[in-house]
């Protein structure tokens, strides 16, 4: 696919009906165009000179464009090309219940990652390069139309940290939820971060928003106190626990009237509360933050902010310096949080062994390629906090 062809993945059907109306295209075939491609999997070419030619699609993955792809079972991981060389990786993930199976897609919003996280195979690889809207969108119309995955959800949880795009991701956000496209509730789709304080800021300004005001926040967490999140997540010494907590609770509108007092009841910024719960993520690693007392510090640390917490047992990254915790060990952990009462589930380990899993997307291969800028002049300035 070519950039005039994806170029539509990264338009709501406004915009795109806009632009085929300033090329002399009437509104009705413009919206039937943009239905096809997303309902049906048809790409439309659109040349620079304007004319528009359909191309049909075939259904087989390799011919839409996906380079590589690894399976477990029914969990299947996915890889496309970019520019440059680059590729991106996306996971199909089996949901199972009362009586029926969806689907839900783990997106990547980055090639790389400048977090550093000591536990993600991501964060191993630095920041290589920003997705456009159009190249996150391309995951779901891959999936959908390439791999005929009926998905329902959709998850910011693949490569790289949302926030460092957000400009990208809320405008795939956008598409992804467009009635004319591929039509995702806004309750369906939750944006991961390591803890991005103004990204979560902004974030929540989207969701207060007519159309948006289910979207889920998940914050990656994965420690009870300031000195283990620091020595495993180097984000936290420029923006500690404090302050992420600060801005979580903003989210879901805890401490509201005592904001709308303080600031007035017209000023502008006191009732954008998102509204929903955060989904806390708690990766489990052996001997680091998976003891009693761990348990504790989070569920005091959490007690007056309205959460889910997701236990993840650690997926070991290549030559990792932690296995996977015995489990007994994570069964005891989410036993314990929910004794102090904290709604826990655990996250059900799908993909392992074929470095599908939480933590584990990354090629090895492509880490030593030049970061190339792609989106908003404040997207390529983003410094890398594992420097700090």
């Amino acid at each position: 696919m070519n950039d005039a062809t994806t170029d539509i993945l990264g338009l709501t059907s406004g915009e795109w009906v806009a632009m085929r109306q300033a090329a002399g295209e009437g509104t009705g075939a413009a919206l039937a165009t943009y239905r096809r491609v997303f309902r049906e999997g048809v790409l439309e070419e659109v040349p620079s000179s304007g004319s528009c030619q359909p191309s049909a699609i075939s259904r087989q993955p390799r011919a839409v464009g996906a380079i590589r792809e690894l399976r477990e079972g029914e969990t299947l991981k996915f890889v496309l090309p970019i520019e440059d060389g680059l590729e991106t990786e996306s996971v199909i993930l089996p949901m199972h219940g009362r009586g029926r199976t969806s689907y839900t897609l783990c997106v990547s919003s980055q090639v790389g990652c400048a977090m550093g996280c000591r536990f993600c195979e991501t964060g191993r690889m630095g920041l290589l390069r920003n997705l456009t809207p159009a190249q996150v969108v391309r995951q779901w119309h891959v999936a959908r139309h390439g791999y005929g995955a009926p998905i329902r959800n959709i998850v910011f949880m693949g490569m790289g940290e949302p926030m460092d795009n957000l400009d990208a991701v809320l405008q795939a956000i956008r598409v992804l939820t467009d009635r004319n496209g591929p039509c995702i509730a806004p309750a369906s789709i939750a944006v991961s971060t390591v803890g991005r304080v103004e990204g979560i800021e902004r974030l929540r300004r989207f969701a207060a928003q007519p159309g948006f005001r289910r979207l889920k926040l998940a914050v990656s967490l994965n420690a009870p106190n300031d000195a283990i999140r620091s020595s495993i997540m180097p984000i936290n010494r420029a923006e500690p626990m404090e302050m992420l907590k600060k801005a979580m609770q903003a989210w879901t509108g805890v401490g509201r009237e005592d904001r709308r007092r303080d600031a007035g009841a017209t000023q502008a910024g006191v009732d954008d509360a998102a509204g929903t719960p955060v989904l806390i993520e708690y990766v489990l690693i052996p001997s680091v933050n998976d003891q009693p007392e761990h348990a504790e510090e989070l569920a005091a640390y959490l007690r007056d902010l309205p959460c889910k917490v997701n236990v993840i047992p650690y997926n070991p990254r290549r030559d990792s310096p932690w296995p996977a915790p015995e489990e007994s060990v994570v069964a005891s952990f989410v036993e314990r949080l929910r004794s102090l009462g904290l709604f826990v589930k655990r996250r059900r380990t799908l993909g392992r062994s074929v470095m599908a899993a939480c933590g584990q997307l990354g090629n090895p291969g492509i880490r030593r390629r030049r970061f190339v800028s792609i989106g908003s002049e404040n997207d390529a300035d983003q410094s890398n906090p594992a420097s700090a």
